[in-house]
């Protein structure tokens, strides 16, 4: 259980602080607006991804005698986790592009997430199947990956949304960057794990 506490918490925290459409959000708001409207919109995967999450582990579900299958699907995560942490590595932190809206935080955020690909990615190649492998070590353990995930996923952008409101220079400092480098790494570690797996479904291994 502890592996999947830890694997829910790195991915968690590399999504979090990753740049993208959500993070962006984030941003804009919190510095038009305020902080808590920023707080909103990094509420919004807690809405958005839990169909996803329920379709994804029914297809999974419906595949598990399927085992070459699985086998392709985990390599396929390993390789959206490499770039994801590729992308970690070679950050030189978040633009600021701002323009001028209503604050309707919650529903911007909710409408970005959802048209976002990353989640369906994510709970597809990487999140889903290692739901359903947890799933052998009883409830506990696939609720440890999905509890950590998202309390540092929501956790990681609210802390985002209270630093950029104190000081808009926090997105390009070296603290930010050496955080998503050091993110980057864990992600490529864990990018070779799913490999692993993949490669071990296939009987290449």
């Amino acid at each position: 259980m502890v592996n999947f506490l830890a694997m829910g918490s790195i991915l968690g925290l590399s999504a979090g602080f990753a740049p993208g459409p959500l993070l962006a959000l984030v941003i804009s708001e919190t510095l038009q607006h305020d902080i808590k409207a920023g707080v909103k919109v990094a509420l919004a995967p807690m809405i958005t991804d839990l169909p996803i999450i329920m379709l994804t582990l029914f297809i999974l579900v419906k595949l598990s005698g399927f085992h070459r299958v699985l086998g392709i699907i985990s390599c396929m995560g390993g390789l959206f986790v490499l770039y994801l942490g590729w992308q970690s590595i070679v950050t030189k932190g978040v633009e600021l592009n701002l323009q001028g809206t209503r604050p309707r935080s919650l529903a911007k955020g909710i409408i970005v997430n959802t048209l976002n690909p990353h989640p369906y990615l994510f709970w597809f190649g990487v999140g889903g199947p290692t739901v359903t492998k947890a799933m052998n070590l009883g409830m506990l353990a696939p609720l440890a990956f999905m509890g950590s995930f998202y309390v540092l996923l929501v956790g990681s952008k609210i802390l985002i949304a209270v630093l950029v409101g104190k000081s808009r220079s926090f997105l390009v400092g070296n603290g930010y960057i050496y955080t998503m480098r050091l993110l980057g790494f864990a992600l490529c570690a864990l990018a070779i794990i799913l490999f692993r797996d993949g490669f071990r479904l296939l009987e290449f291994i």
